[in-house]
């Protein structure tokens, strides 16, 4: 049986839209104003919290509401080898798991800092960067935690399990779908806590539901993912 934080081929663009808040609409609704508005967060914006709470689905929904927007954005991430020099032309400077930078990292990051908030030309840029630490406990140089720390910082909080419940019955009653008690434990017990996850898997078993002509049951479930 695979134990999946689920990659089987679905993942859908993450947007503000998509991503379930339940605690954390206040994160929000902070990302939509700036992200939606002409201007930009007059001072950085830091999230922090563990996996599974959604730091990385609402960077990338940022940068996707951007991109629809015609916007340049730096990207950083603990994947990103040799990181490009800052492009004045970014509109936002997006820095995700930085609890991660290796040094060669960090010194870009920083550097992206310091060219974000004092640019050569207009006005200073928006940085949201995000962690799985606060600011205070990160092991980063000294120069880039402070200012990670400096603006706006949120920590986001996993939802809990009625929670995830409660999102996965009303979507699966949007489509019309029986999602019967014993199919959601099941869900949330062998899958991925990122609710972003689970409701990729929930539109997989839709599908698979309509092709079959079945009713979801536990056995459909592990009988579609040994198809995967």
């Amino acid at each position: 049986m695979k134990q999946l934080a689920l990659d089987i081929g679905l993942a859908s663009t993450p947007t503000l839209n998509n991503f379930f808040s339940g605690p954390n609409a206040d994160t929000l609704n902070h990302l939509r104003l700036w992200t939606a508005s002409g201007s930009r967060a007059p001072v950085p914006t830091y999230l922090w919290g563990e996996s599974g709470s959604g730091k990385t689905h609402l960077l990338q929904a940022v940068h996707h509401a951007l991109h629809e927007q015609g916007a340049q954005v730096g990207w950083l991430d603990a994947h990103t080898m040799s990181p490009p020099e800052f492009n004045d032309d970014w509109a936002v400077v997006l820095m995700d798991d930085v609890h991660l930078y290796n040094a060669e990292q960090q010194h870009t990051a920083f550097n992206w800092f310091v060219n974000a908030l004092t640019p050569r030309t207009g006005l200073p840029r928006w940085v949201l960067a995000a962690g799985a630490l606060p600011p205070a406990d990160l092991k980063l140089r000294d120069d880039l935690r402070s200012r990670l720390g400096w603006g706006r910082v949120d920590a986001l909080q996993v939802l809990d399990e009625s929670e995830r419940r409660a999102v996965l019955r009303q979507e699966a009653d949007t489509r019309g779908l029986f999602l019967s008690d014993e199919v959601m434990s099941y869900m949330l017990k062998r899958f991925s806590r990122d609710l972003a996850s689970l409701m990729q898997l929930l539109d997989h078993l839709d599908q698979y539901a309509l092709q079959t002509q079945r009713a979801l049951t536990i056995p459909l479930v592990r009988a579609m993912l040994e198809n995967e």
